[in-house]
């Protein structure tokens, strides 16, 4: 059988070597060693001066980002609640159908008054296109200024064979006409008629006509321009304007011939 050891050998606790606790744990006795090295600090790591090259690097890459930013559009936040009905509204686009049902639901006045600008238009550019062409042909016919020319036997030494050579003439709205008796030029004769006014009064054509207005047997001179016509008698080897005694006959005589 096994023999158990005695224990009446056994180091009493008290013999222990005592460790102190507390201030007196860091306090070490001369001499006496903890058995554990000291740590050692570490120096923080200097950085590595960066070098030109790497600077300008940086700085564009810093200037690429600061672009990308700038070009970047943020979106709105949307807006509740009263700041939404506040915000003007985007028009909506209208579906393919929907101008016709537009134009069948107007009212009827509506189209009454596009159709009375179009027909205000239209009798404009008629307007236009008819005072062209008239000016045009008076251009064609008369030129500028308005002259007329006509050959006539009033009794002023003339005849058959040499009649009267007269010319009307519209000068900047003042009607003169010449008479060349017997076609000498020497001996010729100018008579002033009305001035004209308004706009283009040079532009209107003066023409004339010789009839015996007046009954005495001695063909007149008639003046016609726009729709009047001014007499001139024929006396004493020439003409004069009506007197105010002769306008009645004269006037007779223009309504039953139509002049």
């Amino acid at each position: 059988m096994p023999v158990l050891e005695s224990t009446d050998n056994l180091t009493p606790r008290s013999a222990l070597r005592h460790r102190p606790i507390g201030d007196n744990a860091t306090k070490q006795e001369p001499g006496a060693s903890t058995g554990t090295a000291p740590v050692a600090q570490r120096a923080s790591r200097l950085r590595p001066k960066q070098t030109d090259g790497e600077q300008e690097i940086k700085e564009w890459q810093r200037a690429d980002s600061a672009t990308t930013r700038q070009g970047r559009t943020t979106a709105a936040p949307r807006q509740t609640g009263k700041a939404a009905k506040n915000l003007p509204k985007m028009p909506r686009k209208m579906p393919a159908g929907s101008k016709g049902k537009f134009w069948r639901g107007a009212h009827p006045l509506l189209y009454l008054g596009i159709g009375m600008i179009v027909m205000l238009a239209l009798w404009t550019l008629l307007s236009l296109a008819v005072s062209w062409g008239s000016t045009t042909l008076n251009d064609l016919r008369f030129g500028r200024p308005r002259t007329f020319q006509i050959d006539a036997v009033v009794g002023h030494n003339d005849g058959a064979s040499n009649p009267s050579h007269f010319i009307a003439i519209n000068l900047n709205g003042r009607i003169e006409v010449i008479e060349f008796p017997g076609g000498d030029g020497s001996k010729a004769r100018i008579y002033l008629g009305p001035e004209l006014y308004g706009t283009d009064a040079n532009l209107i054509p003066v023409m004339l006509s010789f009839v015996d207005a007046s009954g005495k047997h001695r063909p007149d001179m008639i003046i016609h321009f726009q729709n009047t016509q001014i007499v001139f008698i024929n006396d004493q080897g020439g003409f004069r304007p009506a007197q105010p005694g002769e306008l009645h006959a004269v006037q007779q005589f223009l309504q039953r011939t139509g002049q």
